[in-house]
């Protein structure tokens, strides 16, 4: 009897007390401010991956924790916009100030997971995205940009791991190409619009190759779609033949994919439990539906079409 005791105040121990998730976010933002101009900008999106056995533990009182990290999330911004004690009291010093700090949405959004892909080492372990994203300006044909920060936060320490980690849409910061020294962005040859669990996004085909999937830590994709495991983690790829300039999608998932309601072939056989690609693929038209595994589906367009 005492020696279940004993166990059961071990995993008391190690046990990540659930306010310390609501830090975790609030430190994310802190590293992903973004200053502009006239405004220094907040990402508004964090999805943060638990273990099972953390999610099944704190899935009861998740609303609360929503609530409470938006709370921690308006009071930081307002620390943030808040002069310093110096300041306040000379009421004016010289230099620059930064530009207010808020929201890049219009509201704030964040989801507690399961991670699904078994980047998370102990129990106690958590990840935080954040992403930074600014609206697609029709006008200029420019679709939205987001900047993703990982955050990856260990139960045996407070500090945290952090790099950029590709998004749904664009990797990086937005730069200004008017800068000496920096080269115009390369042109857009096509567009994908799509709709997922964390809504409609905007993605400019600017490479010859293009992978769309669920993603995860090995597996870098350069759509990643938010949504249920039936679709793979690397689960289909649009490749552009530079010499022709025909498009062409290839099928890498394990429940299929479709163009225009129709299955495409696989492009990739299974061999003693390793995935080969095939040299399978199939020519997408100027317009094209393309769906993952019938749950997202991505609406393609050829640039100048």
């Amino acid at each position: 009897m005492n020696g279940m005791n004993v166990m059961t105040d071990a995993k008391r121990s190690s046990r990540r007390p659930s306010g310390a998730l609501i830090d975790a976010i609030v430190d994310n933002m802190r590293q992903n401010l973004e200053e502009l101009k006239y405004a220094t900008l907040a990402p508004s999106r964090y999805t943060v991956y638990l273990s099972q056995a953390e999610y099944t533990r704190l899935e009861g009182i998740l609303p609360r924790l929503q609530a409470e990290a938006i709370r921690a999330l308006n009071e930081e911004l307002d620390k943030i916009n808040r002069p310093n004690w110096l300041r306040r009291k000379a009421g004016w010093l010289p230099g620059r100030q930064r530009p207010a700090a808020e929201n890049a949405g219009p509201r704030w959004h964040i989801e507690f997971l399961v991670d699904t892909d078994g980047e998370l080492a102990a129990p106690g372990d958590i990840i935080v995205h954040s992403d930074l994203m600014l609206a697609p300006d029709p006008e200029l044909g420019v679709g939205e940009r987001t900047r993703r920060i990982t955050t990856r936060f260990s139960s045996g320490s407070d500090t945290g791991q952090t790099g950029v980690r590709p998004g749904s849409d664009h990797v990086g910061k937005t730069p200004r190409w008017s800068d000496p020294g920096l080269t115009p962005p390369a042109p857009v040859l096509g567009r994908l619009t799509y709709t997922d669990n964390e809504g409609t996004h905007v993605f400019e085909i600017v490479r010859e190759r293009t992978t769309i999937g669920r993603g995860g830590r090995a597996f870098a994709v350069d759509v990643k779609v938010v949504t249920s495991e039936d679709v793979s983690r690397e689960h289909a790829r649009i490749r552009r033949d530079a010499a022709t300039g025909q498009f062409f999608l290839i099928d890498l998932s394990s429940l299929g994919t479709t163009l225009n309601g129709r299955h495409v072939p696989r492009g990739v056989e299974d061999r003693n439990g390793v995935k080969h690609e095939n040299g399978t693929e199939t020519a997408l038209p100027a317009r094209a539906r393309i769906g993952l595994a019938d749950t997202v589906f991505l609406e393609f367009e050829q640039a100048g079409q």
